[in-house]
């Protein structure tokens, strides 16, 4: 059986709009080992959430898959590559909410209003499974117990509007784990949560994650949760992956300059009391990517000549399974211990 339960190569996706091609997701290379938590970061704008849903076939037209692999190997040691499958392919409807499940991030767009929790709930067996319908409910209330949720008999037969915020979440993530799906997608499922409750759901996420042994992609522009949760790390600018590596290498030292100011610009990250450091600018326009590093009209380091011109820096890989995307890589841990200690002074 293959280590990884999924590996994206080289994905492209596009945008084709009045004023030309957009480039959201442009070579995209990451695997997702079996058993592992890997989160995707970046600031808002960036493609992490065109690249989860990339792996589903759910971009919506004028987007498009242009380029790339996306090879799901299943328990059986087949591989299937979704990127190839028709629209209309058996394979992908068996492979969407069974093999890979997603959590949206807003339970209220995820549920219909019309139909009981149950009835959505047991809906997924009855795709996926050949099963009664008593036995459907039997093991949909058991999930939503699992999940958390009490007095899951009556839950059962409410409405999505009569719950609460984190009970939606809750109900959200018990039908992405019914089918007990080899990938778990979610795509900022906190957000929109308060920080008790995102607490409580991270935690039930990664309790699910150890007890069932599947993987999950988290999407998320919050360093902090990934710090909570995840084993692996990809971080994410303007449709490129920048840094990847082991969740603690990378929050311990960040090797590439956009990682950095990510992390530094934290509550408690940094010793500088007075003002938080920031990241000057924000994410351009896709419409707009400047020449050689798409990062360097806000990077601190960049050099002229070397950073602002050709094609986008190629992977460098840094040892211990670290890769950072920079011209400078060379000598980024020196320059970037420099800041560090200068912002501390």
């Amino acid at each position: 059986m293959n280590p990884n339960v999924l590996e994206i190569k080289n994905l492209r996706v596009s945008f084709f709009t009045d004023e030309g091609e957009t480039r959201a997701v442009n070579d995209v290379c990451f695997e997702i080992p079996r058993g592992k938590f890997l989160a995707l970061v970046g600031e808002s704008g960036c493609g992490k959430s065109v690249t989860s849903y990339s792996i589903l076939r759910l971009i919506q037209h004028p987007g498009k898959i242009t380029g790339g692999q996306i090879l799901l190997h299943n328990e059986d040691g087949s591989t299937v590559d979704i990127a190839s499958l028709s629209e209309k392919d058996d394979k992908l409807y068996e492979i969407r909410g069974d093999k890979i499940s997603m959590i949206f991030q807003e339970p209220m767009t995820a549920l219909s209003p019309v139909h009981t929790v149950g009835n959505q709930l047991c809906e997924v067996l009855y795709l996926h499974r050949k099963i009664s319908k008593q036995e459907a409910e039997k093991q949909v209330i058991s999930m939503l117990g699992r999940v958390g949720i009490p007095a899951p008999e009556r839950r059962f037969r409410q409405y999505p509007f009569e719950l609460s915020g984190g009970m939606r979440q809750r109900v959200v993530i018990a039908m992405a784990m019914l089918s007990r799906p080899q990938l778990l997608i979610a795509d900022e499922p906190t957000t929109a949560l308060d920080v008790t409750i995102q607490a409580q759901v991270l935690a039930l996420m990664k309790s699910l994650q150890e007890e069932t042994g599947n993987s999950v992609l988290l999407i998320t522009h919050d360093l902090a949760v990934v710090a909570q949760v995840a084993d692996l790390v990809a971080v994410m600018y303007l449709g490129r992956i920048v840094e990847q590596g082991n969740v603690v290498d990378i929050i311990k030292d960040p090797l590439h300059p956009y990682t950095f100011g990510l992390l530094r610009s934290l509550p408690g990250m940094s010793k500088n009391k007075d003002r938080l450091p920031s990241i000057p600018g924000s994410v351009p326009s896709l419409l707009d990517i400047p020449p050689g590093c798409p990062f360097h009209p806000r990077c601190d380091f960049a050099q002229k000549g070397l950073c602002d011109c050709g094609e986008p820096p190629p992977e460098t890989d840094m040892g211990n399974g670290r890769m950072i995307c920079c011209y400078r890589a060379a000598g980024i841990r020196q320059l970037l211990e420099e800041k560090r200690r200068m912002e501390d002074a």
